[in-house]
């Protein structure tokens, strides 16, 4: 019972994780929050581009129908040939749909018409309504016909052919619990240094490069333990990887770095390193559930899919769908990665202030405490 009593008093106490506070949002997150934002289980009005090169009375009247339908919606008609992989760079679009010339003349005239489908399989939930309904159109349209040729699908699956867990769930894995155990080991970084004191050298004398400085060698292993765990997929397993590593590498830099600021944001004002580590749980795992290795992200509303890169780990699922699978360039996410400068810009200022506003509080706490001690001394050299 003297256990029980000195267990119970110290988790009430503050001085390690809040667990009884932690363990009700949490389930509060996960039956509400979560239910709330993972509603949609099937993907309504995916982004599909149509490339209409026939340009006929028929093919538009088929670009009509796959409007339509309550899983697509057509975004873009293309008349001209194009590479159908630009348009999934930044998540644009799920399929692609290919009209040839002669479609219509072909339809009518007995010979075959062919409809080409591109299809995104970074994630295979993504597309499977899509392919149903392709199918479904087709079938439809060849049952409505008694005269002319047959239409048919030549489908093709881009970035991830075979729907390989390498490209989809293991690699989601790999970048979550990288970030997540990055967040345990530089959380508690600033509630370290108060407790040893020497923050109060660094708010005295520093700028808050100096704890950022403190990030480098945390942000180097996490870029390292990312290269290292994708080389053991690629040839281990089966992960496709289309682009630059130089290009991959270079968006990293930015991302540890937001990373780095946001963990010593949230675990600024912990009482000790401890407290600080149960806080990840508020910028990690949103972006690992609506960042899209989870579940696909057109199965979330749109202002869901906005909000969701409040978390870090959305931006660099984006990265990842875009260099690693898709081979874009970073001039092919120039747009994407501009808003990430914009949210990386953000969370500098609001680290910025936080610093400051610190050191503000930590020199005025300093002149009251010198001139107590003045005070002190007066009275004593007064009654000596």
């Amino acid at each position: 019972m003297n256990s029980l009593r000195d267990e119970v008093k110290f988790l009430f106490s503050g001085k390690g994780m809040p667990y009884e506070k932690v363990c009700i949002m949490v389930t509060i997150v996960i039956t509400v929050v979560l239910c709330y934002l993972l509603s949609g289980n099937f993907a309504k009005d995916a982004k599909v581009v149509v490339i209409d090169l026939d340009n006929s009375a028929y093919s538009r009247d088929l670009t009509s129908r796959f409007n339509a339908t309550e899983y697509m919606k057509v975004t873009a008609v293309i008349n001209a040939a194009v590479n159908p992989t630009d348009f999934f760079y930044r998540d644009e679009a799920v399929a692609v749909i290919y009209l040839p010339h002669d479609l219509e003349k072909n339809r009518f005239s007995g010979s075959d018409a062919a409809i080409g489908v591109f299809y995104d399989k970074t994630n295979v939930a993504q597309t499977a309504d899509i392919q149903a309904v392709m199918n479904e159109i087709v079938a439809i349209d060849n049952a409505s016909q008694s005269a002319g040729g047959t239409l048919y699908l030549n489908d093709r699956n881009l970035f991830s052919p075979n729907g390989s867990t390498s490209n989809a769930q293991t690699q989601g894995f790999l970048f979550f619990f990288g970030s997540m155990f990055f967040v345990f080991a530089t959380i508690g970084m600033v509630p370290r240094l108060r407790m040893t004191h020497e923050l109060d050298r660094i708010l005295l004398e520093g700028t808050p490069w100096d704890l950022l400085c403190r990030l480098i060698p945390y942000c180097a292993c996490l870029v390292v333990s990312f290269v290292f765990g994708m080389a053991v997929l690629r040839v281990w397993g089966d992960m496709v990887f289309s682009g630059s590593l130089i290009n991959f590498l270079f968006t990293q830099v930015f991302y540890v770095i937001a990373l780095g600021m946001l963990s010593l944001i949230f675990g600024w004002g912990a009482a000790n390193p401890g407290i600080a580590s149960s806080r990840m749980i508020l910028f990690i795992p949103g972006g690992f559930i609506m960042g899209g290795p989870t579940s696909p992200i057109d199965h979330l509303a749109e202002w869901v899919q906005t909000l969701s890169h409040i978390f870090p780990l959305t931006w660099e699922y984006h990265f990842v769908r875009d260099i690693v699978a898709r081979g874009a360039t970073v001039a092919d996410i120039s747009k994407e990665f501009g808003a990430f400068l914009i949210y990386l810009a953000v969370v500098s200022i609001i680290f910025c202030v936080k610093f400051y506003k610190a050191k503000d509080e930590f020199i005025r706490r300093t002149k009251n405490e010198e001139i107590m001690q003045q005070k002190l001394h007066n009275i004593s050299a007064a009654r000596g």
